[in-house]
Order: C-alpha cells, then structure tokens, then sequence
C-alpha cells in the first residue's frame, strides 16, 4: 500500500544565499499548512541556519533532516532538509553581505537540486534568491539563475517569464544593457520568445491554444518608423515567423496600452522587449506576489521575485508572499506535467 500522500509532486527548494532572507521565508512559507498540503518538500540548504530563522519565527521544527548526499524520492515525510552540515556557516560570521563562502554554497544547493530534478529525484525546482555579487566573488560568472539553468540543463535556448496578477510576461532580453539592446536585437531574439512561451503553455500550464500579444520596442510602435525602423525590420518578421508555424501571436502593440487591454484576459502571454518594460506592470500589480519561471529548459522551476535583502536578513520581518506563489506555480506545473504523463501511458496502453 502507498503511502498517504506520496503521489504529490516532490518540490525541491534552494536556499539561495545563506546570508539573505531565504531561510526565513523558507521556513516561513512550509509552515503555511496549506502549502504543504499541495505537495512534498526537499529543501537544499543549512539545518542550522533553517532551525535558527524557525526559532526567530516562534515555529517548532516540522522537518526530517538528512544528508544532502542521501536524498530520495521515499520519505515519508512531507518537509526533509537536505543539509549541507560541512559547511560551517556561522562560525565565518558572514551575515547580511555577498561572499565567496556564501557564492560556494548557494552554487552548490542549485547545482545539486538541479541534477536531482534531472534523474527524477524532485519534480520541480524552486530556486530562493541568489547573490550575484556572491556568485561572482565565489568564480561563477551567470548573471543568474537563468543563464545557469540553461548552461547546465544543455538548452539552447531559455527564457525569463514572469506570472503575476493577470499577466504572464516572457522577456525577449534578459540581464542587458538598455543601450545595448540594439547591438543583439536580432528576429530570432524576438522569436524565441514567443516560440518558447507558446510551448511552456502547453506544455507546463495547460493552455491548449495560447494567445499571444508582442509589445513595440519604440514609442507608438515606432509611428510608421518615425521612432525607429525595429518593429518593421525585426519585431513583425519575428511575429509573421511565428504565424507561419501555426503560433496564435499578435502585435508588436504599442507597450504603453497593450498591458492595460491585457487585464482582461485578452491574450495568454504577452512578450515584452526588454527587463523594465515587461517588469513595471508585474510588480505594480502584484509585488509581494509575482513568481519567475524559467522556460525552454526541460525541468520545473519557479523563483520568488525578488532579492537576497540582506538589510533585514535575521530580522523574522521578511514578506513570504512571492515564495508562497513560487511554490504554488511550481506545484500547479508539476501537477499539470503528471497529469500529461499520465494521459500519454494511458494513450500508449489503449493502443496496446
């Protein structure tokens, strides 16, 4: 006989930089019984550093602990710790600022959550807020999860969408330059995107037949090239491209309209040009609240939106709002994919 409870998807949850608010809003988070209802948890970080911030927190320890070097798909439990007990955080006195020692460690929590999520030991990833100044200081040169996720996943292509309020928003540029757009602005900059959120909805969120909106790069959408040639040279060619393949895709409209006829639920997705653009509307609307979700790479994961804060680390005073969405998005994707799976085997035996 099964084990109650075991047929929930396994969550994996990084602890991110050990220095930032990640194990408070961690811990935080799982102590919401109805986020553990929706699944089962392994979370890749320091028991010590966990059990301090539940202290902090006033919560009674409500996790199995375990080797990190030992994590498996049959715990009975629904929380378990995957410890990292060879690092001795505290005793380097390193709270509240980026360093090499924090780098190192939140590199090896994702590295190995990463690899589990690959072989089947976890079925999604939820990734608590690095420091890129830590990555960097520690060797590692990705400007985030993203690009190392896609590096180390073997994608070639990936992508940064963002689920908020109303609005699911994939970003054609990333960590760029707003100056420097220009020089990698290329068609297929502005096809991927569109390419990879049209699969990650059917594939991860069950939208059979996505809708998607493209915003304009320039003004008015460059006024019939009176303030810029980009939306007829590169963005429409991109959305006349994705037509071709049989995308349901609109636009390029103009971006200081189109989110406004987005609340309504207009369209599915909407692809924005560059960081601010897609972002300003997705945290006026739901800044405690707004989830990352990395796309084209073939495993689950989901991100708070936001930063280490190392200003109010160890202070029990951090918001666990985005964490809590973090999780549930990542549950509703592992769900959705298990339910695929299992119309796929059913499919295959009915043939049989």
């Amino acid at each position: 006989m099964a084990i109650p409870g075991t047929d929930k998807p396994i969550i994996g949850i990084t602890m991110g930089d050990p220095a930032g608010i990640g194990p408070e809003i961690i811990v935080k988070a799982l102590a919401d019984t109805e986020i553990r209802r929706r699944g089962r948890f392994v979370v890749y970080g320091l028991n010590e550093l966990l059990s301090y911030a539940a202290d902090l927190a006033e919560l009674d320890v409500f996790w199995w602990r375990d080797q990190h070097e030992r994590i498996t798909r049959e715990y009975p439990q629904s929380v378990v710790v995957a410890d990292y007990d060879e690092i001795s955080w505290l005793s380097n006195n390193q709270l509240r600022s980026p360093s090499k020692n924090g780098g190192e460690a939140s590199m090896q929590f994702v590295d190995d959550a990463v690899r589990d999520a690959q072989c089947g030991k976890i079925d999604a990833l939820v990734t608590a807020p690095i420091s890129k100044q830590s990555w960097h200081l520690a060797g590692f040169k990705y400007p985030g999860h993203t690009e190392f996720l896609k590096k180390n996943c073997r994608s070639k292509r990936a992508a940064m969408m963002f689920v908020g309020g109303p609005f699911r928003v994939v970003l054609a540029t990333i960590h760029e330059g707003l100056f420097d757009i220009r020089n990698r602005f290329t068609i297929g900059t502005v096809f991927e995107p569109i390419d990879l959120v049209n699969d990650a909805l059917k594939q991860w969120f069950g939208v059979e037949n996505p809708k998607i909106a493209v915003a304009a790069l320039n003004p008015h959408a460059g006024e019939d090239g009176q303030f810029g040639d980009e939306e007829k040279r590169i963005i429409s060619p991109a959305i006349l491209m994705a037509q071709e393949v049989g995308i349901d895709v609109v636009g390029p409209f103009p971006a200081d309209t189109l989110f406004h006829d987005a609340l309504g639920g207009k369209w599915d997705a909407i692809v924005a040009m560059y960081h601010d653009q897609g972002l300003i509307p997705i945290k006026m609307l739901s800044f405690d609240k707004a989830v990352n979700v990395t796309i084209g790479i073939p495993i689950i994961r989901t991100s708070p939106d936001h930063g280490t804060a190392f200003d109010i680390a160890g202070r029990n005073v951090a918001n666990t709002d985005s964490m809590k969405a973090a999780i549930r998005v990542a549950c509703d994707m592992a769900e959705i994919k298990q339910q695929q799976q299992m119309r796929t085997i059913n499919g295959k035996n009915i043939k049989l």
